[in-house]
């Protein structure tokens, strides 16, 4: 068996026993169980839905899945247990469970209202099957204003900056200039996505999420490019390109707000939760959006988690329509950390300045593309050691290894063009109605 193939069992081994403990855990509820909610959410996140979720009129119990949901809810799945909700961190996976007939069509509350385009990600034939609940601002930097009192605003500026950093960092004279997880490949397919969405059209942006579109084509070949111009820039990363590749989301950010040992972190707003925790001194830490080709085009990447109810379930519509109201998650909003997708949300219910400004953003941005990995179907979304990340994990490791970047770029699309064929075959039967 292959290192993913054996990793994949132990995933849904893992998703059986923990489906088993849910299951047990549900079965002592007595004659009027919980409404069951799964949720990748741990931690803070975790602590602050169950608060959210107090406020619903019934009785609600939250299970987090752990990172790779799918798993569990497959597993549940075919134990004939699945719950009431699930709360998904991939549209892709919606659209997935509603083609095979596994949720319930469902009527958001008459106040939401998402970015525009958002809403169609979650619909199968114009049927609504999952509404948004958080969203995630995927197109920031963050750094210590005293270590970069001018941020780059284009993309030719960061790479400036990142050599003339890296210079210094190999002369033993400061931080490297970039803190990266790449051991986490969710981290370098978000690199790739916003880079893709200044190169592309969003037409060409569009159609490789949808799975239609030649991954060996110009726009993904000048994505590469511009990524390996950068990844490759010598003394760009604490400890090297390697290291990189141990380093796992949380360690990045400590690498910035703590230990000093990179002076830029590119991730989404989720980041300032780790960056809370672990950061030194007064001095706070500041945003500025990824850079672009041009100032005045840069496209903001989003993400979100979408709540979905499971066929069968009367009790799980009703709740997925009551947390698609405006007010259900303010006690998230007034605790800060909550991004909401709901743009009717009043700016002013935001407590957090930073997401305040944020959301602002979502409502004012020109350019808009919803996460192109979370969108993408099957095995090619990605996870761990697998799919698009894996792709991307490979090519970070050679453009940092000293493979050209015209090589690197050569194998990556290579790789991308054979696991699309390979998911569009497995989807043929289905699709023929087999």
């Amino acid at each position: 068996m292959t290192p993913a193939g054996r990793l994949r069992r132990r995933t849904l081994l893992r998703a059986a026993v923990a489906a088993t403990t849910a299951t047990t855990a549900a079965g002592c509820a007595g004659a009027d169980p919980a409404v069951q909610v799964a949720v990748v959410w741990n931690g803070g996140e975790l602590a602050r839905f169950r608060e959210v979720v107090k406020g619903y009129g019934s009785g609600v119990q939250v299970i987090s899945a752990g990172n790779d949901i799918d798993a569990f809810l497959r597993a549940r799945k075919l134990a004939g247990t699945s719950p009431d909700v699930a709360i998904l961190p991939r549209s892709g996976l919606v659209i997935e469970y509603a083609r095979s007939g596994w949720l319930r069509e469902l009527s958001p509350a008459s106040s939401y209202a998402v970015p525009p385009g958002m809403a169609d990600l979650l619909s199968v034939g114009r049927r609504p099957y999952g509404v948004w609940v958080k969203a995630a601002h995927k197109s920031l930097f963050w750094y210590y204003p005293s270590t970069v009192p001018d941020p780059p605003r284009t993309w030719d500026q960061l790479v400036a900056l990142t050599k003339r950093l890296g210079a210094r960092a190999r002369a033993g004279d400061g931080p490297a200039p970039l803190a990266i997880g790449a051991a986490d490949g969710w981290v370098l397919t978000d690199w790739f996505e916003n880079v893709l969405a200044d190169v592309a059209t969003t037409e060409e942006y569009e159609a490789l999420a949808r799975g239609e579109a030649d991954w060996r084509g110009p726009p993904v070949h000048a994505a590469l490019d511009r990524l390996a111009e950068l990844w490759s820039v010598a003394g760009a990363f604490p400890g090297g390109g390697r290291r990189a590749l141990l380093t796992q989301y949380e360690e990045s950010v400590i690498q910035v707000v703590h230990h000093r040992r990179a002076v830029l972190l590119f991730e989404g707003d989720f980041v300032d939760d780790v960056g809370r925790r672990f950061q030194r001194g007064s001095e706070q830490v500041e945003t500025f959006r990824f850079p672009a080709s041009r100032v005045a085009d840069s496209p903001l990447i989003v993400g979100g988690d979408a709540a979905v109810a499971f066929a069968g379930s009367t009790r799980g519509v009703e709740l997925v329509r009551w947390l698609s109201g405006g007010s259900a998650f303010t006690p998230w909003l007034r605790a800060g950390g909550y991004l909401s997708p709901n743009v009717s949300v009043p700016l002013a219910e935001y407590h957090d300045p930073v997401r305040r400004r944020l959301a602002a953003e979502l409502r004012t941005a020109g350019v808009v593309r919803f996460d192109l990995s979370d969108r993408l179907p099957g095995p090619l979304t990605g996870s761990d050691g697998v799919g698009i990340w894996r792709i991307m994990q490979d090519f970070f490791a050679d453009v940092t290894d000293g493979v050209t970047a015209g090589e690197a770029a050569r194998r990556a699309t290579r790789q991308l063009t054979t696991e699309a064929a390979r998911q569009a075959e497995a989807a043929r039967p289905t699709e023929s109605g087999r």
